[in-house]
């Protein structure tokens, strides 16, 4: 039987829908889409453009992760939500990637969409292994 193991992260900006930071199952860790809130201070956007909500994004990754004792290493595949996909993405990754090391960097998806929750510019999900 798969052991399923539903995580809140002490740090983490508190959730803007009812969901949980995320959920561990067997030797992957799947995390919920972070969006650029600042911890402590409830649904507060990160201030900036695109590389500020980016590198808040990653940092809020990083707590979570932190929790169940992984860093951004220990990402397997991502996936990245962006509002307006044409001005933001080349900003987007040169954000992202100063996060991980050339040659490590995990799999990934990035998507544009017509919307994000508290009107953020990029939200990011992961799976990440745990083994």
């Amino acid at each position: 039987m798969l052991d399923i193991m539903h995580i809140m992260a002490d740090g983490a900006p508190a959730p803007v829908a009812p969901f949980s930071h995320a959920v561990r199952a067997g030797q992957f860790l799947f995390v919920t889409g972070q969006m650029p809130t600042v911890p402590g201070q409830g649904q507060t956007m990160a201030p900036g453009g695109i590389e500020d909500q980016t590198r808040r994004v990653m940092e809020n990754l990083r707590i979570v992760l932190a929790t169940e004792g992984l860093d951004l290493q220990h990402i397997v595949m991502a996936r990245v939500y962006l509002t307006d996909f044409q001005r933001d993405y080349a900003a987007m990754n040169a954000t992202y990637e100063a996060f991980f090391e050339p040659g490590k960097r995990p799999a990934r998806t990035c998507i544009g969409v017509t919307g994000l929750a508290l009107d953020a510019l990029v939200e990011i999900d992961l799976i990440a292994s745990t083994a």
